[in-house]
């Protein structure tokens, strides 16, 4: 049109994603906005934020474009060298099949759901993770195991603190042999310091009183690739009274005994080596496996079989009632995230090679080992490792530095064992040139024999006394699924039984369940971000290190604090280290005598689990009748514990969905009297772009990048959980024994067992906040308010909103109380939930932080079609209520309490109920247009615990469901 002109910027893509990521248009804004009487955000946001809190970013971020922001990631990845790593210490390049990295690592079917509390709806995930369960039970030999832990270190930090809870030994000192991965020993080391633990290192073959220690750490095959057979040793133990963790290499586990069979009390390990990329180390999912009689003290999710309304076989989380949620600081663990995505690989992993095919790979790759050693025998090197399965060490002399430059320039990395020696890995990707190209490295030349002909000559180096001859993996779920079109449709069909964000919202309150975009997703399978050892130089890491560092610098802009350190790999680790963090800094000060540390009543239960975790006394600070910390109760007790008050752990906004006018207050009485500030960053979606917690008060702060910065949260798990802290704790930040470069010389010991924790995912938050930029942040918090508002508007005359602010607005999610509906209807929380089902929808959180209500999050993601679709769905529900109350449904049988209703049930020729069968499955327009069938009615939890099997169900089992 004549006489119109549009300017170049006006026209780009940059600042257009955040209007992808926000789900309300402009107009649906509005609409939500005159719903509340306001005319714009500003308006809402200053009715709801305290203004003494509100402080944007000083430094803006601007924004990038999708392809901006892959171009600037590709930028990073350029800088990594992919070299071929042999360096071991419990991480192995593999293999990931195609057809699982396809469908399931790059599926938001399977990465954007959420931790299977809400069993009906989560039927697909959870088979898979009984039959990982079940994969570790059969290679560790052991008789439970749960399903995931955080890494290998971590893991075998729980197996100590495990072992510590059942042993009747009065010891407090614990043993660690010398030849386990040195960052496990360095992670053990910061979980016994606080517990008040003595770590002994040592030889485990040497003569010792064992009597001496509650307990013993095991490396099989050690880090040095030895394999022992310590059954003797572990008698010993026994017969001394410690009990004894071993810390096993899953893989190795299909050649070489159990260690069950030796009789070891506890398993551990990773799994990354089942298909699960490096990703400079993580996510990855560990492994914990233990005896049947200790399995309500064993820490992480474990998944049981039970049965549903119709007496069928169906998945649940077993065994809650030991976890950090409900026993608070008497938890068995402050684990809440676990790695349910990366054990989902792994069990798909075993499940298309099948025993064979595992057996296949594990013969190929010790092959390989014994062809590497026979080669560098031939060169006259010692080879010190003689039984093994996949590395050995060798001694390298004066000329160890100049073999691993040599390899180096070949394109190989070789691991350094002290001044003189050299390890070395073979692992599943591992090729015949790239032995030869090793030998070549120790003989400075070409060596003139081949793998080829050493293959022809030589015998296997792993003993046969050494090997396992019992059958593995004979569950018909990994004697099935070979073929890709039986792997491709086994998955699809376990993936339809799920609803996760790629079907519909997620309301969970706390949860912060928001869109996992696309872009954000694809770097993480680049081989450049894929395929790097964490313990590689760092001159091969160099984007890795960029991209670290500008996250970081990212974080703190955002945040307003000093300093930030993304090594913890969940949120209960961020919690953990800014709480040794915390007790550091008094130690340093010369106060540690400050054991005391006061949370909310109201808080998550990863607060006094994690307290207790670093040996803190907890106190409960009571909340008031508006949800907000008890100002006067809290100065009272500061008061009152003034000379050994640590800290106080706050959720801001408050887990009851409230910005509290005086958390200002609220830090300087903790501070006035001598504690820190720990600020659980749970509700940081609602202060983002808005609000610095830095500058009000906080000294430490946990994030959630599995929330508020868009790493999906996987069914379960990964998460990543940095924190951040003030000045004066800057120089307290963890560090790392093998990666010195990761933190200050001065911090606190490492809290996961890589230097970046999960630095495989940290991409996805990085695109996020660069695609967003400041401005795009803001207006991301300011939609998540304002719609939380627009539910709580519209649910309130319907079930009624607990907790609000001033002017009855709430902060980015609400709490719905339907508790007096139960004593005349007999409806409560959870037939709700259930009932939800059958419209297609997965629950808000049910019953926290109190008990019978509904917290419901929506974030800003959900579009105003699918806010109102479930408002919709809630007020139908309480329209059904509304019929029992008037008499004309019953009370004990109705659509509630029936719920959820599946195929099979609709298609029964019994129908006893007075309610048709289109009201049970049908009961809005949008459940018909797109429906979604529970696979399972409601499952029996009672029935689950008191006749617990965390182990595949046999066949039979899933003919019965399939009739």
């Amino acid at each position: 049109m004549a006489g119109t002109r549009s300017k170049l910027p006006e026209l780009g893509e940059a600042g257009r994603f955040a209007d992808r990521h926000i789900g309300p248009s402009p107009a649906d804004v509005g609409h939500m906005l005159k719903t509340l009487g306001l005319g714009s955000l500003d308006e809402l946001i200053a009715k709801i934020v305290p203004a003494v809190i509100r402080s944007e970013p000083t430094i803006p971020i601007e924004p990038l474009s999708e392809v901006e922001a892959l171009a600037r990631l590709r930028s990073f990845a350029s800088r990594n060298q992919v070299l071929t790593s042999m360096l071991g210490m419990g991480y192995a390049d593999c293999v990931t099949p195609p057809v699982i990295l396809r469908n399931v690592l790059e599926n938001p079917g399977w990465y954007t759901a959420y931790t299977p509390y809400q069993a009906e709806i989560s039927q697909g995930r959870l088979e898979v993770l009984v039959a990982f369960q079940q994969m570790i039970i059969d290679l560790t030999g052991m008789e439970i195991a749960n399903a995931s832990l955080l890494d290998e270190a971590t893991a075998a930090a729980e197996a100590m603190t495990l072992m510590k809870r059942m042993s009747k030994s009065k010891s407090d000192a614990f043993f660690v042999a010398a030849d386990c991965h040195p960052q496990t020993i360095a992670v053990i080391q910061t979980r016994a310091e606080p517990l008040g633990f003595t770590v002994e290192i040592g030889d485990p073959t040497a003569e010792r009183d064992w009597s001496q220690f509650f307990g013993v750490l095991l490396q099989y095959p050690a880090t040095t690739g030895d394999v022992r057979d310590d059954a003797a040793l572990v008698k010993r133990a026994h017969d001394a009274g410690a009990l004894v963790t071993v810390a096993a290499d899953l893989l190795s586990l299909v050649l070489l005994h159990a260690p069950g069979a030796w009789g070891a009390d506890v398993v551990v390990g990773t799994a990354q080596r089942f298909g699960v990329p490096l990703g400079f180390g993580g996510p990855h999912a560990a492994f914990m496996a233990t005896r049947d009689s200790f399995k309500r003290t064993m820490p992480g999710r474990l998944v049981g079989v039970s049965i549903d309304s119709r007496g069928r076989a169906a998945y649940r989380l077993a065994l809650q009632t030991r976890e950090q949620h409900i026993r608070r600081e008497k938890a068995t663990s402050n684990i809440c995230t676990a790695q349910v995505l990366l054990a989902v690989m792994a069990a798909f992993y075993a499940i298309y090679h099948g025993p064979d095919g595992l057996k296949r790979i594990a013969s190929r790759i010790h092959r390989l080992t014994t062809i590497l050693a026979a080669g560098l025998a031939r060169l006259g090197r010692t080879v010190e490792t003689r039984a093994f399965f996949d590395t050995i060490t060798v001694a390298a002399g004066a000329d160890a530095t100049t073999i691993v430059d040599r390899a180096r320039a070949l394109g190989i990395n070789l691991r350094r064992v002290g001044a003189t020696r050299i390890g070395i890995a073979v692992n599943e990707t591992t090729r015949a040139d790239e032995i030869e190209s090793v030998w070549q490295a120790f003989a400075g030349k070409a060596t003139g024999f081949t793998v080829a002909e050493l293959d022809a000559a030589i015998d296997d180096a792993l003993p046969a006394s050494a090997r396992r001859n019992d059958p593995i993996l004979s569950h018909a779920v990994f004697n099935r699924y070979h073929s890709e079109t039986e792997m491709l449709r086994y998955m699809r069909r376990l993936e339809d039984r799920d609803i996760a964000l790629n079907r519909a919202m997620i309301p969970l309150g706390s949860c912060t369940m928001k869109l996992n975009a696309t872009t954000e997703m694809i770097p993480i399978t680049w081989p450049e971000f894929a395929r790097i050892h964490p313990f590689a130089p760092l001159d091969q890491a160099k984007g890795y290190l960029a991209m670290i560092r500008d996250l970081e610098a990212k974080l703190a802009i955002l945040t307003g604090f000093a300093g930030v350190s993304l090594q913890p790999n969940s949120g209960a680790q961020g919690e953990y280290a800014g709480l040794l963090i915390i007790r550091a800094y008094h130690a340093r000060r010369l106060e540690a005598h400050r054991n005391l540390v006061l949370i909310p009543a109201s808080a998550h239960g990863t607060n006094p689990a994690s307290a207790a975790l670093a040996n803190f006394e907890v106190g409960v600070v009571a909340c008031d009748d508006h949800g907000n910390v008890d100002i006067a109760d809290l100065k009272a007790r500061a008061e009152q514990h003034r000379d050994r008050l640590a800290a106080l752990m706050v959720t801001y906004p408050s887990t009851h969905g409230v910005f509290e006018e005086g958390i200002r207050e609220v830090c300087r009485i903790v501070h006035d009297n001598g504690g820190q500030v720990y600020m659980d960053g749970a509700n940081l979606n609602a202060l983002v772009g808005l609000c610095r917690p830095g500058e009000f008060g906080p000294d430490v702060l946990h994030m959630n990048l599995h929330k508020t910065f868009c790493i999906p949260h996987g069914g379960g798990g990964p998460g990543v959980g940095p924190i951040a802290v003030g000045p004066h704790l800057k120089d307290l930040l963890p560090t790392h024994t093998v990666v010195g470069e990761a933190g200050p010389a001065g911090g606190i010991g490492p809290v996961s067992a890589a230097p970046w924790g999960s630095a495989g995912i940290l991409a996805i938050s990085w695109a996020y906040i660069a695609m967003m930029g400041t401005a795009g942040l803001k207006r991301a918090t300011q939609v998540s308010i304002l719609s939380a508002n627009y539910i709580a508007k519209r649910l309130d005359t319907h079930f009624p909103v607990l907790y609000t602010g001033p002017g009855g607005f709430v902060a980015h999610e609400c709490i719905v109380d339907p508790r007096p509906l139960k004593d005349h209807t007999g409806i409560g929380v959870e037939d709700i939930a259930k009932r939800l089902m059958d419209y297609g929808f997965h629950a808000p959180t049910m019953s926290f932080p109190v008990p019978g209500t509904l917290m419901i999050e929506p974030t800003e993601s959900e579009s105003l079609y699918e806010l109102d679709r479930f408002c919709e769905a809630m007020i139908a529900i309480r329209r059904e209520i509304a019929t029992i109350e008037a008499g004309t449904w019953d009370q004990t049988d109705n659509p509630l309490k029936n719920a959820p209703h599946t195929a099979d049930v609709l298609m029964s020729a019994d129908w006893p109920h007075r309610y048709s069968r289109d009201q049970a499955a049908f009961p809005s327009t949008a459940a018909r247009e797109a429906k979604y069938w529970p696979p399972v009615g409601r499952i029996d939890n009672v029935h689950g615990d008191r006749n617990l099997v965390c182990t595949c169900p046999p066949i039979e089992t899933y003919r019965t469901a399939a009739e």
